[in-house]
């Protein structure tokens, strides 16, 4: 998981008083802010590209994005959502010492080093696409370098307890991940982002993010397990039969955040307040991988709706991801057999939501360019 190569410094998003003891609670009142999907600025978008001169539906796909860029903007044109930051949340899981990984959660701490100095995958392809990256330690066990720039470190607890026989957080912990995520989502915005993109590290978070899906679309763990870093048939049976414990284990009755407190991660809750957190901000949110289908499921089950403000950059090839946006509704933007997390497809899918504003944007009408419209033909 290291370079042989110094990469150039990472363009890393400036988050104020980085240091701070984080208090108070946000998500619940960030929520109530949330104003419906704006039906006139859709209408007004698909009127216009019926306008535009091209056949009716011929940009497919990009046009529905568009009128729902336009519903979460509230305006038509939709503004060109740029420009935009990937945060990228930090946290370890105590189910690791289940057996669930190959990897030790050592790993965790040096790879949020290699983000914050520019060298992970997450960072290349965020400099392709001009996003800034910001990187928040919601809980990583091991001591990450001091020198770790911008590094956000706000981590609510040293990891999480063992899903497999404990909750994963206290209630109270769980309130503060979902608070941290709203703050991180409401910085980006008042520092200037107009799109927020998911991005995720943890060794071991494919399994609480299965859990969750498992727990909030009542499927088996079975049918939501995957190989997370490539594991063998034999750490797969036995990763289901700890997600299966989990599962087990939560009381009966039990409410959202009871779930995401006992199988969830920390930086799991951290995504879930800032996709919130974006949402009641009115910027498009573009949701990663199968960490952050987890979140998404997680935050559109606390607050029922948000997933229709949200885009699914691609659909993980962790079966988990698939079925969370099915049952969400979403339909993801790329399919590329990817799996690294870390907000990578996410930033992959922003270039296609910036084309769809900029179609509506620039692209001349039929009135405006001269050109004569089918339907204006005379009949023969």
């Amino acid at each position: 998981m290291t370079t042989d190569h110094d990469p150039p410094a990472s363009r890393v998003h400036s988050v104020r008083n980085p240091h701070a003891m984080y208090s108070g609670t946000r998500f619940a009142d960030v929520a109530a802010r949330i104003v419906p999907l704006d039906a006139d600025a859709a209408a007004a978008a698909a009127a216009r590209h019926d306008r535009l001169t091209k056949p009716r539906g011929s940009l497919g796909r990009l046009e529905a994005a568009g009128v729902q860029l336009a519903a979460i903007a509230g305006t038509s044109p939709p503004p060109l959502p740029a420009p935009a930051t990937v945060a990228v949340f930090a946290g370890d899981h105590g189910v690791v010492a289940e057996g669930v990984t190959p990897w030790p959660s050592e790993v965790t701490a040096q790879m949020v080093a290699n983000f914050c100095a520019g060298g992970a995958a997450v960072n290349v392809l965020a400099r392709q696409v001009g996003a800034s990256v910001v990187v928040v330690d919601a809980g990583v066990a091991s001591d990450i370098p001091v020198d770790a720039p911008g590094l956000l470190r706000r981590a609510v607890r040293r990891g999480t307890g063992n899903l497999a026989v404990e909750p994963a957080m206290s209630h109270d912990e769980t309130r503060a991940a979902l608070d941290l995520g709203v703050e991180v989502a409401e910085q980006c915005v008042a520092d200037g982002a107009r799109c927020l993109l998911t991005g995720d590290m943890g060794i071991g978070n494919t399994t609480p993010s299965a859990a969750l899906i498992a727990a909030f679309t009542g499927r088996p763990a079975v049918d939501v397990t995957g190989r997370g870093t490539g594991i063998d048939d034999g750490m797969l049976a036995h990763k289901t039969a700890v997600i299966e414990r989990a599962l087990a284990r939560l009381p009966a009755g039990s409410d959202a955040l009871d779930v995401l407190a006992n199988i969830g991660g920390l930086e799991i809750a951290a995504l879930a307040g800032y996709i919130v957190g974006g949402v009641a901000a009115r910027v498009p949110v573009v949701v990663d991988g199968v960490i952050a289908a987890a979140a998404l499921l997680t935050a559109d089950t606390l607050v029922p709706g948000v997933s229709r403000y949200c885009f699914a950059g691609h659909r993980s090839s962790e079966p988990g991801s698939g079925i969370a946006l099915a049952h969400l509704g979403l339909e993801p933007l790329l399919d590329l057999g990817l799996r690294l997390g870390e907000g990578t497809g996410a930033v992959l899918a922003l270039p296609l939501l910036q084309a769809a504003a900029a179609v509506l944007n620039e692209m001349a009408t039929f009135d405006a360019a001269g050109v004569t419209e089918k339907d204006a033909l005379p009949s023969t």
